[in-house]
């Protein structure tokens, strides 16, 4: 049975952004999580324990992870918790793990821009242009007001249209 947990907290160590032999992209970081409390009898706000967890990125997520995020900032990760025990000679102990699906910034404590990767826009676009046939004949199209010619698909100076909002589901 496979776990997803969603999580916020601070990136701990620096990202390490690696490429396999096989070409698999992998970036990876300390994750650390920790609870907080309001101390009635202090009047005051406390940290509870902290949690900690190695997260994996893979592919374009690790791309994206390794040109966005830095040591220190506050991150939201949603993945697949993986937790495994080990053992050496002399010592004994638990890895817990995210297989991540999912890093943004956590918006709660400051501001991001959103650049849209390349592969990533290409890829809409190519999906895009997938589900949708052109015939030539503009006139009467449905998404021209009245009737009128849609010429943006002609012009390459035109913003790209897409047909599904933004964060849909794609086949890839």
């Amino acid at each position: 049975m496979t776990d997803t947990i969603s999580l916020t907290g601070l990136v701990a160590t620096t990202p390490k952004h690696v490429v396999t032999a096989t070409g698999l992209t992998v970036t990876s970081f300390r994750f650390a999580s920790t609870q907080r409390r309001y101390d009635r009898a202090e009047q005051k706000w406390v940290d509870g324990e902290t949690n900690w967890y190695t997260v994996a990125t893979f592919r374009q997520l690790a791309t994206n992870v390794n040109a966005s995020l830095q040591k220190g900032q506050r991150v939201i990760v949603t993945g697949r918790l993986r937790v495994r025990d080990w053992a050496t000679e002399d010592k004994r102990g638990t890895n817990v793990e995210i297989d991540a699906e999912g890093v943004g910034h956590d918006l709660s404590w400051g501001t991001t821009v959103f650049t849209r990767s390349t592969a990533t826009a290409v890829a809409e676009a190519d999906a895009v242009a997938d589900r949708t046939t052109d015939d030539g004949d503009d006139a009467g199209d449905a998404s021209a007001p009245d009737g009128a010619a849609d010429d943006a698909d002609d012009d390459p100076e035109a913003p790209a249209r897409l047909e599904e909002p933004v964060g849909s589901a794609l086949p890839f």
